[in-house]
């Protein structure tokens, strides 16, 4: 629940507290801030008598709430709690011409958090600031796997591989057209990024594909070609408004 609230909010920090726990730190939540719910559970013990004298343990399960804030809401805590990972890559290194790219598109996208994704209930792109990737390319070809999913919304081309949970065919459908729009817009961009981490995890996944349909790796090229010449017509739209303009 916090994960999603920080996500939402575009807050770096993981670490979340109560009022209370604040004020014993000698700070304060800023004023209009508002809270995130969480609930702990447990179980305790306790020791019943029976009918017969005896007793017995019994095992009572429990839940609790608590209203907490991210600690980028609260003023006067201690310097280490709002420490920030040092940058990566300076923020002077962004590449104009990827940044008209993908501004001209138009998608909602929000920078704050340590994961990158498409959320199709709010349709926006998540991605961690500029600052946190290793190079200026990686950040730009996570965008463009990101925005190849934003393509997919029914109210773009509205495309569909049966999906029902994360891991299963239509998901390693899905990414794996995502993976190669993302390949093409960096190879029209004149991009070139390393291989991320989280590869060998997907290639797994697309390695059943492809052998459960000799077919699958033409229709993903189909699929994440349309993608790009879609990102790409924003860009086309934008030039010729300018045109008008000037």
């Amino acid at each position: 629940m916090l994960w999603g609230a920080a996500m939402e909010a575009g807050y770096c920090s993981p670490y979340w507290m109560t009022y209370r726990k604040a004020q014993e730190l000698g700070a304060h939540v800023r004023k209009g801030e508002r809270g995130n719910s969480v609930v702990y559970a447990n179980t305790i013990t306790k020791l019943e008598e029976q009918d017969n004298g005896t007793e017995e343990e019994r095992t009572i399960p429990f839940m609790k709430a608590y209203t907490v804030f991210n600690v980028e809401q609260i003023e006067g805590l201690p310097e280490h709690y709002y420490d920030k990972p040092e940058p990566v890559i300076d923020p002077a290194q962004r590449i104009e011409h990827a940044e008209d790219f993908f501004g001209a598109t138009g998608a909602d996208v929000r920078h704050g958090g340590n994961q990158a994704f498409y959320s199709g209930g709010s349709d926006h792109v998540q991605m961690p600031v500029f600052e946190c990737f290793r190079s200026p390319e990686a950040y730009y070809a996570t965008l463009a796997h990101e925005l190849t999913h934003w393509t997919k919304h029914p109210k773009r081309l509205d495309r569909e591989f049966g999906r029902k949970k994360w891991g299963d065919e239509g998901y390693a459908r899905e990414e794996l057209v995502a993976e190669l729009g993302a390949a093409f817009l960096c190879a029209d961009l004149g991009l070139t990024p390393e291989a991320g981490t989280d590869h060998a995890a997907y290639i797994q996944s697309w390695l059943k594909v492809l052998k459960d349909d000799k077919r699958a790796i033409f229709s993903a090229a189909a699929h994440a070609q349309k993608a790009a010449e879609f990102l790409h017509g924003f860009q086309a739209q934008t030039e010729t408004a300018e045109g008008v303009a000037a």
